[in-house]
């Protein structure tokens, strides 16, 4: 009985030392793995650590999962930034790494109304399980179905980044603590692709902010306390025609402006947090004119930086001056074209009872000389005001023939009286050249800019140097121009811009840049080309060169009265023609030394002159009497209407014995008498003038 109790006692013990033995073993073979997936974990967090590349990061989880719990297959699939909360709202996932099984997957998509078990996951926002026991295979995405998986939602800062996807793991089935190892790896995963799309967003802003500070047109300038710059763009130190290194700790109100202290006060304004007003500066060492800003940067230091925006405004400033330079020249043609005509008035008057007298035989030869004298100041006096009005003319341009040569003579005659203050000598010499078709009124732009900028050139002469412009014309198969000067002549480097819109060697304010730019336009819409020269006794010359115009069609034949008028033996451009026939004239005109002119014109020759108290007054007697001839000024109206159009609407047949005195060259008044029909004089007109016109219009009814 001993033996047989010992012998029992002793199986025992050894069951017990057996089941230790067993439970020991457990214990280490457990203690192992967790020390083996402690490691594995502090080396993929090491890896993971070490990287901020999302690529890098998604593709290193997927193979350490794959490792761990030697699955067959596992991928990553990441929501897009910002999705929303709502099912409708969120866009699909995309696989961003896949190994294994699953491999084929990467790059792909799934959309929120995938029937598969990664989207129930995503939605429902847990961990979805799959085990091998349940016998049918269980879809993971459309079209791909798995006997095991895992579905692990990526969560990092309450927003859902993405889902950890286990395909087929070792046996078939996910133990309790592969689900806690998978859980684990998930949520460190999740924080590490967060933060490194974090890093990637801020990353890319920089990016974008970086370009769009070096890409702005105005000069960007962080200063510190003392002035330096700390930071610069490439356009502030495109500026200061250095590299942007070179710009880094240099004093930015010296380096802008030199020795001004305007800058200063602006930048302590912007560091107590003030609205300062921008300064307009002009920066003596860069040759420009600057617009400089500044504000504070806000900063929990007390002494915070200043931003500076540096703009050149030196082309805009000269914009505006050429506004309003050209807002001048507007108001400028409006008065002339408006005292034009009270000048031609008193001038037509001068000139033409000069001339009425001059006819006489009686006259003493110093009185004639007198007379003579006033004459030809009168007719000076009317070519002046004619060059003014031709220049202030507005209006589209006309195509015309253009005699270069008389262009010439009208611009320097409209120049005269300046240069004659500056002591400015002008030579011309020029020949006979055919004409040239285009507008005059370009044309006489350009020939003006050109002269102006030779009279500025020779002002600059020293004492001892002779002021001197000529003017040259000629023609071989092309009208050519040469204008010359001699001033202090063109620098080498400045000729290559000369004809650049806005360039000009002159101090602000002397000059627009516009002059030759606009000269050249006009030479080249004409089919004609512009150069300079630099002759070796010094000076400059600008040669311009212009297509011929076409042969002139043959002139229609003279009426037989104008030619008999023209061809009257002895008849000289001062003595009266004898009328074959008594003539009934109408004057319309508000003048009365015009009309007092007239009226000495026609009354010696014997025709009978009418004159009308008012336009309406016309328009009475035009109803009730005859009129051979009807003089009437072109701004006569009746009722807020022109005179000439209410007599030819209400008495069409008169068309035909209407002259019109005009001392106006609005396109718009030759148009409305071109529209009429209506012959006309220009004033101031001379007695020859006014004579062949009017023997026109009788030779033109005498045909009708």
């Amino acid at each position: 009985m001993v033996t047989a109790a010992l012998g029992w006692r002793v199986l025992r013990l050894q069951r017990r030392l057996e089941r230790s033995e067993r439970d020991r073993r457990r214990a280490a073979d457990e203690l192992n793995r967790r020390l083996s997936e402690l490691f594995s974990l502090q080396e993929l967090s090491y890896i993971l650590s070490g990287s901020l590349q999302l690529d890098r990061i998604v593709e290193q989880v997927v193979r350490y999962a794959m490792r761990f719990l030697e699955a067959k297959g596992a991928l990553v699939a990441l929501a897009a930034d910002g999705e929303g909360r709502d099912d409708a709202e969120r866009p699909p996932l995309t696989v961003a790494a896949a190994e294994g099984t699953l491999a084929h997957l990467r790059g792909g998509t799934i959309g929120a109304d995938d029937p598969g078990l990664i989207t129930r996951s995503r939605n429902g926002e847990r961990v979805e399980l799959v085990d091998g026991t349940g016998g049918e295979p269980t879809p993971l995405v459309t079209g791909v179905h798995v006997a095991a998986a895992a579905a692990v939602p990526l969560r990092a800062h309450g927003v859902l980044v993405g889902t950890l996807v286990i395909a087929e793991p070792r046996d078939g089935v996910f133990a309790p603590e592969d689900v806690r190892l998978l859980s684990t790896v998930a949520t460190h995963a999740a924080i590490v692709i967060s933060n490194a799309r974090f890093f990637e967003m801020v990353h890319h802003a920089k990016e974008q902010w970086e370009t769009a500070f070096d890409a702005l047109r105005e000069g960007i300038a962080v200063v510190d306390v003392q002035g330096s710059i700390r930071r610069a763009n490439r356009s502030l130190a495109a500026m200061l025609g250095s590299a942007i290194p070179s710009v880094i700790g240099r004093d930015l109100g010296a380096a802008l402006l030199g020795e001004s202290p305007a800058l200063v006060d602006l930048l302590a304004a912007a560091r107590r947090g003030d609205r300062a007003q921008p300064l307009v500066l002009r920066s003596a060492p860069l040759g420009r004119t600057l617009r400089v800003n500044a504000a504070r940067i806000p900063s929990p230091e007390q002494e915070a930086s200043v931003v500076v925006l540096v703009e050149d405004v030196t082309d805009q400033q000269h914009m505006e001056a050429q506004l309003i330079q050209s807002e001048k020249l507007a108001a400028v043609g409006q008065l002339v074209s408006g005292v034009a005509h009270e000048l031609n008035n008193p001038l037509t008057s001068i000139a033409g009872l000069s001339e009425f007298l001059l006819e006489q035989k009686e006259l003493a030869s110093k009185d004639r000389g007198h007379l003579r004298v006033i004459h030809e100041q009168a007719e000076r006096a009317g070519r002046i005001v004619r060059n003014l009005l031709t220049f202030a003319r507005k209006g589209p341009a006309e195509q015309g023939r253009v005699n270069l040569n008389d262009v010439i003579q009208r611009t320097v005659l409209l120049m005269a009286h300046d240069l004659k203050l500056k002591d400015i000598t002008v030579e011309k010499v020029l020949p006979t050249i055919p004409e040239i078709l285009g507008d005059r009124h370009a044309l006489q732009q350009a020939v003006l800019n050109l002269l102006n900028n030779a009279a500025q050139a020779v002002a600059e002469n020293k004492p001892g140097r002779r002021r001197l412009i000529c003017v040259n014309t000629w023609f071989d198969q092309r009208v050519r121009m040469r204008v010359s000067d001699s001033g202090p002549g063109i620098p080498d480097d400045v000729v290559p811009q000369l004809f650049t819109p806005f360039f000009t060697t002159k101090e602000p304010g002397q000059g627009t840049g516009l002059g030759l730019s606009i000269t050249y336009s006009i030479v080249e819409a004409h089919g004609g080309r512009i150069s300079v020269e630099r002759p070796p006794d010094g000076g400059a010359a600008f040669l311009v060169d212009l297509p011929p115009a076409p042969p002139a069609p043959p002139a229609p034949p003279a009426p037989p009265a104008a030619a008999a008028l023209a061809d009257a033996p002895g008849r000289t451009a001062l003595e009266p023609s004898v009328p074959v026939v008594k003539r009934t004239i109408l004057l319309v005109d508000d003048d009365p030394a015009v009309r007092r002119m007239v009226k000495a014109l026609f009354g010696r020759e014997g025709h009978t002159v009418e004159v009308a108290r008012t336009p309406q007054h016309a328009l009475d007697l035009v109803r009730t009497r005859s009129y051979d001839l009807i003089l009437a000024d072109a701004r006569a109206t009746a009722r807020d209407h022109l005179f000439v159009e209410q007599l030819v609407e209400a008495h069409p047949g008169l068309k035909e014995r209407i002259l019109v005195a005009t001392g106006d060259v609005r396109a718009s008044t030759d148009e409305a008498l071109a529209h009429l029909g209506l012959r006309y004089v220009r004033k101031p007109f001379n007695l020859r003038d006014l004579r062949d016109e009017a023997a026109r219009v009788w030779a033109a009814a005498t045909l009708s």
